[in-house]
Formats: C-alpha cells, structure tokens, sequence
C-alpha cells in the first residue's frame, strides 16, 4: 500500500522542481511523474497510424526523489472522445490483450552544478506500449494516465477534419536546410543586377504566388534541429532532437519509441503513389531519411538506411516498398563495413529489389525511367556548388561512392538529380501520381561552418532547380496536377549589414583598421557579384554571380558563432574557423589569417554555428495554394499538404498498398 499523505508532500515537491528546470530536465515531454506519449495538445490525422507508451517514474535520488524509487507498475490507463465514456486504451483500440509491462532504469543530471559534480538522479520506469494504432474521427480525445493511488496525468489530442479527396496528383517539397529570408534576400544581391533600386530580374522564388511563415520549435525546446523538424513536417508531430518518426522515449532502446506514420507512408498505404527523395548530404542524413525513418537517434544511419528500403522490421508497420527513386551521398552506409548495417552491401540489397544503381552523373541520367533507381554520388556529402563550378580542385579527395582511394567528379548538382527523379516519378507513379523531396542541404552546412558564399551558392543552385522542375512540369504537361512547395526546416541568425573593401582590408596591418573597411548606411554601395570582370567567366548562366570575387563584398554574419576570423569574401578552400584543443574550440590560425579575430557567443565546447529561433518562409503554387498564406506552426505544413493528398480518412485504408502488393510493389498493414 502507497502512503497517500507522504505521497502527495513528496510530489508537490518534485513537480515544482521540474518546471524550474531548463537545461536539463528528466524528461522533457513529462513535468510529472506519469508520462503519456503522444504527449498533451497533439494533433492527428484522421486515419494515421501511430504508438502509444505510458510510463511511470520513480526517481531513486535527487530533488525528486520519491516512493523510495518504486514505480507503480499496476498503473491503468483510459481515453475518451469529447467527453464520452473513458473506457480502457485495449478496449477502446480493440486489441486483444494488454501487452507486457517494460521496466528499465535511466539517469540525467538536474542542472549544470549536478553535470560538473557528476552527480546523476537515477530513475527507475514502469512502462507499458500499444503498437500501431489510429485515430478515425474527428474531435477531441482526452487520455489519462492514473498511477500512485490517484495521481493523474492528462492528455488532449485532437483529430482533424477527414479529407478523403486528391487535389494535387502530385507534390514536390523543395527543403532549403537552415534557409531563412534573409539568406534568400541576399542570395537575391547576388545574381540578380539591380538598376537604381529596382531589380532586373529575380529569383525564382519571388515569382511563387503565395507566401507563408512556419514556426520551427521542437516539441521541448524553442530551437529545433533537422531530425524533428523534418519529422514535424512529415508526420505532423513536434519531436525531440535527433528523433526522427518517433516521441522520444526514455527507454534503452532507441529503435522502440512510438512510431508515427509519415506522409509517404500514408501516400503508398492509401493511394499506392510514386515516392522519392533527393539530397545534397549523404542520404541517410535527417532530411531525407526522416522520410521513411523511425529512430529516437538521427546517429542510426545504417539502421535508417534499411528501414528505408524495408520499412521497420522490429515492430508491425506500414511499409512502402522503398523509395522509387533515391539520390545523394553517404556511401558509407552502402558499401559492405562498419557504417552500413549489418555490414551488408546495400548497393547489392537495392539492387536485389530491382533498383538500378548509378555511381556518377553520367550512368544516373542515362538509367532507365520504368525502374526504381539509387543513385549514391560520393562518401560523404556532395561537394557543393562553388567547389564543383568556381574551385574544382577541391574535388581533388578521396570521395568516390565505391570507396576507392580516388575522387569523385563525375557528380550531379541538386538540378540534374532532381530533373532526373521527376522523369522517373512520374513514369512510376502513373496515375496515382508521387511525391519528391529535393533537399539543399549544404545552406544549412555552410552556415554551420560560417562559409556564408557557398552557402548562397547552394541556396542559389536551390532557386535554379526550382525555376528548371516548373520548366519540366511543363514539359510533361503536369504543372497544373503539381503542388510544388519550398521551405526550410529551421533557420541560422545570419543578414548581411553593409560590404567590405576587401583591397583596403588587405592593406591594414593591425586588426581594429581592419574593421574601417566594413561600409554601412550609405557607404554599404551596390552589388558588384553582378558586373563582369575581364578575363573571368565561369560559364554557370543567368541566375548565378558573374563574379565571386569582386572588390567590394558582402559584410555578413551569423548572430550565434564560435571565436573566429573574418575577412569577407569568398575563400579558396572551404571554412574550418576553429581547431580544438583539449575539448574546446579555438580560432583556427590558419583559416582567414588577413581577417580580425571576432569573440565568440556560444558554448566553447561549440565549432560551429548553431541554429536559430526565427520564422521561415513557405512558399506554395499548384493545387492547394491558397492554404500556405500566413504564419503557422511546422507541423501544419504537414497537415496542408496530407490534405491536399486526400490522406485524412474515417477508416483504414489500405487499396494503395493492397493494390501494389498484386504488382510485387509492397504490402499494407501486415
């Protein structure tokens, strides 16, 4: 018997603690003692599968410390719609029987003073999961948790309106990593000539109907990172960091946390639709593996790249047959050794599934548009685009997707891959159509390292591709079936606030003169990335610089960076501004050794620069567009386009899936 009076001194106690909490928190979902997951104010889709996991904790030491660290493992659990009968979550999900209670221990440190003292509270947890349920009808379900003799936890979860009919037979969601307006505004000055204040031309972006804002927070922290926000705009559930298609969990396990279905999941179950994804990182890398991916950690790319192909095979789960077209780096997860699973060859694994497999720029464009197709570039990330068009001698490393000791050169950019996925989706999708994911993932790279040039670059080789898939849509004469959308998945605090005389920069030899080159106000003048040099042309069209280098350059930065030297302009070799020494980052001597040293505002176990709160921009034309005007939580991105799909149903629908399994394409609910 649980002392009721001791019980509810000891509890007071404990939550009060827990909401003091910032930097660390046991749990960062569940300020209570008893944990519901999904969480409080989530939201569903009507018809979209996903777990449940109910757990109680008992922490063994610390502020709080309570019921001498025994959980209450005889916890119940009941949910209720609009304010109906509670009845039990197995009655209620009709499953046959309640499944076995898990129990497991785990630690985290209160506050930075418990971190230093390496003083951990440990935890003791009872837990008990549903796997692979759905809510069907709209409206308003309240599920509470009861636990340690009349302690509740509640959660409300709200399911949205049905939307069963397609609007777009097609959807492309263009992803500019770590983009915000203020990139795409400087991006602009680049390769765009303006003439007394009015631009000549301008980027394919502006010329997109409608224009919205998403808020980009996790689910327990304001700053976000690219696992759960990608999952956030595929699932339509927050997460936290480095989860992926799952509610983080606090067990051992980070391959059994509750599973939500994705938006391709939902595409293939219900309609039997074309999917594929395009990156410019390694593949297996957040963007787009969250896509097909369920894991607590982002770290699991061996793992992640298997589920792709196979969907998830240490749980019942909806499966798609794999991706029909799947482009980018990370090679390293595909060659047979310690970074792919298991250790197989997972060229050979696609291959057996009836993939063509493309290694070089040359063999992707001239693979056959009626197969499924992998196309693995390099071993890392793909070099980017200022390396591959301005300073092609940084190729010159050990990057080829076999894994010999030799370079990659033969690479597409994010257009060639892109234009090529499009042919082979909509040869592949019919008339059921497909979905595409094209990622520009070094935006938000570069920005991490502070090399502001090569991230416009990528941001401009974004807005090139965009202009050219409208261009194909056309061709195909599908434009008008297409909801095309580009966003970003979070933001880095960078502008640009005047320009910099990079000849008078050079010229000064102590740090604080160096510092007079920077124009501001009216001494900031006008672009000359637009105005031809003699003797340079790089040969990459319009909407690119015509030149990289010119004298007078942009001044910009980040609001959120590590110790550093600046000196604007465009750098030969890519950016490393720190080196590390014992653990800490310091000004790397060697990179911008001209520039002055700026002090630092991060952490100074941090490298790089890190992520920022700010609102980013949507953008949306096709079927559907007028529902992307606004500003409105990532997770809505979600919503806006499943509808447009015609993904919200009353009841569990399986015709996509059933019908491909005839066609050896996949299988539904198993």
């Amino acid at each position: 018997m649980l002392p009721r009076l001791d019980l509810a001194a000891v509890w007071l106690a404990a939550t009060a603690s827990v909401a003091s909490a910032q930097t660390y928190r046991r749990f960062g979902t569940c300020p209570s003692l008893g944990c519901v997951i999904p969480p409080d104010q989530q939201d569903f889709l009507p018809g979209q599968e996903f777990d449940i996991r109910f757990e109680v904790h008992a922490p063994k030491n610390g502020s709080e410390a309570f019921n001498n660290g025994v959980p209450d493992e005889k916890f119940t659990a009941t949910i209720s719609k609009d304010g109906g009968r509670p009845r039990s979550i197995a009655e209620f999900f009709k499953i046959r029987s309640e499944p076995s209670l898990e129990k497991w221990t785990f630690s985290w440190f209160e506050d930075l003073f418990a971190e230093d003292a390496k003083t951990p509270s440990v935890v003791n947890v009872a837990s008990k999961a549903y796997r692979r349920v759905a809510l069907y009808e709209p409206g308003t379900y309240t599920v509470t948790l009861n636990y340690f003799s009349g302690k509740k936890t509640t959660a409300e979860w709200t399911v949205r309106p049905l939307a069963t009919k397609k609007k777009a037979k097609n959807v492309i969601f263009f992803i500019g990593d770590g983009m915000t307006t203020n990139m795409i505004t400087a991006a602009r000055l680049l390769a765009h000539k303006a003439v007394n204040g009015k631009y000549q031309t301008l980027l394919s972006l502006d010329e997109f109907p409608v224009l919205g804002h998403q808020m980009t927070h996790s689910i327990d922290t304001f700053i976000t990172d690219s696992a759960n926000s990608a999952s956030a705009l595929y699932t339509g559930h927050k997460s936290t960091v480095n989860a992926l298609g799952v509610y983080a969990d606090t067990s051992p396990d980070p391959q059994d946390d509750p599973k939500v279905e994705t938006i391709v999941e939902m595409l293939f179950r219900i309609w039997g639709s074309a999917w594929g994804a395009v990156s410019t990182a390694y593949i297996a890398d957040a963007t787009p593996i969250a896509l097909s991916g369920h894991s607590r950690l982002r770290s699991q790319y061996g793992v992640l790249i298997d589920q792709a192909l196979n969907g998830v095979q240490n749980y019942s789960w909806t499966k798609t047959d794999g991706p029909d077209a799947y482009f980018g780096g990370g090679a390293d997860q595909f060659i047979a050794g310690p970074g792919s699973y298991q250790g197989k060859d997972y060229y050979a694994e696609f291959a057996k599934k009836g993939y063509s497999i493309s290694l070089n720029k040359t063999s992707l464009l001239s693979a056959p548009n009626d197969k499924k197709a992998l196309g693995i570039f390099c071993k890392n990330n793909l070099p980017v685009w200022i390396d591959r068009h301005i300073f092609p001698e940084n190729l010159e490393i050990n990057n080829d997707p076999t894994g010999a000791a030799k370079p990659a050169k033969d690479l597409p950019g994010l257009k060639e891959m892109t234009l090529k996925a499009v042919d082979i989706l909509h040869n592949r999708g019919g008339k059921e159509g497909f979905f595409l994911m094209s990622e520009a993932a070094s935006i938000d790279k570069q920005m991490h390292a502070l090399d502001y040039d090569r991230a416009l670059g990528d941001l401009l080789e974004l807005d090139d591709t965009v202009r050219a898939t409208i261009a194909k849509l056309k061709q195909l004469r599908i434009l008008d079936d297409t909801l095309i959308v580009v966003s970003a998945d979070h933001g880095h605090g960078f502008d640009v606030f005047g320009s910099s005389d990079t000849k008078y920069f050079d010229a000064q030899e102590d740090e604080r003169s160096k510092r007079n080159a920077i124009g501001v106000y009216e001494n900031s003048g006008l672009s000359q990335y637009t105005e031809p040099k003699p003797g340079v042309s790089y040969g990459t069209g319009a909407n690119f610089p015509m030149n990289w280098d010119p004298r007078y350059v942009l001044a910009a930065g980040v609001g959120a960076a590590p110790d550093r030297r600046e000196d604007y302009g465009i750098g030969a070799t890519p950016r490393a501004p720190t080196t590390s020494r014992g653990g800490e980052a310091y000004v790397n001597d060697q990179d911008r050794p001209n520039g002055f040293v700026v002090n630092g505002t991060l952490p100074t176990s941090e490298s790089q620069g890190v992520h920022s709160l700010t609102d980013v921009p949507v953008y949306a034309r096709g079927p559907c567009q007028e529902t992307f005007g606004g500003t409105y939580s990532n997770i809505d991105v979600f919503y806006k386009i499943a509808n447009c799909l015609g993904l919200a149903h009353g009841r569990n629908v399986t015709e996509g899936a059933d019908k491909n399994r005839g066609k050896g394409k996949g299988k539904g609910r198993d």
